[in-house]
């Protein structure tokens, strides 16, 4: 599937950053969110700092407002400052680390301008301080890395941890179906029309993964450090370039188990 980013719904248009890789995918999501009757935007994940790619969310964003961040990894994160600072507006993130000026962001939070809301929903797990934003004039919801456009995220162990990722999950499914959320607006990859669908498939997968992990470990010798060994067994059919991320994954799924024990 080709992916260029685009308009969706009434308030949300996606910038591509052109640093497409195989952990990245098409490159990291930029989303300017504005509503119809208003000049002034919020830019979430401004990206890396590529100047056709600052100028390509000028373009889109107009007056901005305010630019919020979904998590602190520099691929999201690193160009927000430089980006600010252009707009003279701040930078919003849960890591007081990444903001500029005194606003943070978190649970509960609700971003207007103009006519546009952004409610924040703290979703941990992927890294400590990922956010997700639900925009419900569009029954649309921005995932950063919680939730990616295709295929699966990394749990980053250890600043990612596997039982907040699932709750997270469980979480951003249960508001789905009681605020009527439809769109996931991903940090990566095409935007999902059923939202629910690839909640359940997350979900699924991980389950499925733990498993995997819990056959591996009853046929593995005994380590102090399986979590290489592991990797080799259940991804054993995705591309070894991977199995640095994946084995992030598989440290946090034996966290996991160790919690469960």
């Amino acid at each position: 599937m080709t992916w260029a980013g685009g308009s969706f719904g009434t308030t949300g248009q996606c910038v591509l950053a052109p640093n497409a890789s195989i952990m990245t995918l098409d490159g990291t999501n930029t989303w300017v969110l504005r509503d119809p009757d208003s000049s002034r935007s919020v830019v979430v994940d401004p990206g890396p700092p590529i100047a056709s790619h600052l100028d390509a969310i000028d373009a889109a964003a107009g007056d901005v407002a305010t630019v919020l961040l979904t998590h602190h990894h520099a691929d999201h994160s690193e160009a927000a400052r430089e980006y600010a600072e252009r707009h003279g507006c701040g930078v919003r993130a849960l890591d007081p680390a990444h903001r500029l000026g005194s606003e943070g962001l978190g649970e509960g939070d609700v971003v207007s301008v103009g006519g546009l809301e952004v409610h924040v929903v703290a979703t941990p797990g992927h890294t400590a301080d990922s956010l997700s934003f639900v925009v419900p004039q569009d029954r649309a919801v921005l995932t950063g890395d919680t939730v990616l456009g295709r295929g699966t995220t990394v749990v980053a162990h250890p600043d990612g941890e596997l039982g907040a990722y699932l709750s997270s999950l469980q979480r951003l499914h249960a508001l789905c179906g009681e605020q009527g959320i439809t769109t996931v607006w991903p940090g990566h990859g095409p935007v999902i029309e059923d939202a629910l669908g690839a909640i359940d498939f997350y979900l699924a997968h991980r389950e499925q993964r733990l498993d995997q992990v819990r056959a591996a470990l009853a046929t593995l010798p005994p380590s102090d450090d399986p979590a290489r060994a592991v990797v080799e067994v259940v991804y054993a059919d995705v591309d070894p370039v991977l199995w640095g991320a994946a084995e992030l994954s598989v440290r946090a799924q034996l966290a996991y188990l160790a919690d469960e024990r």
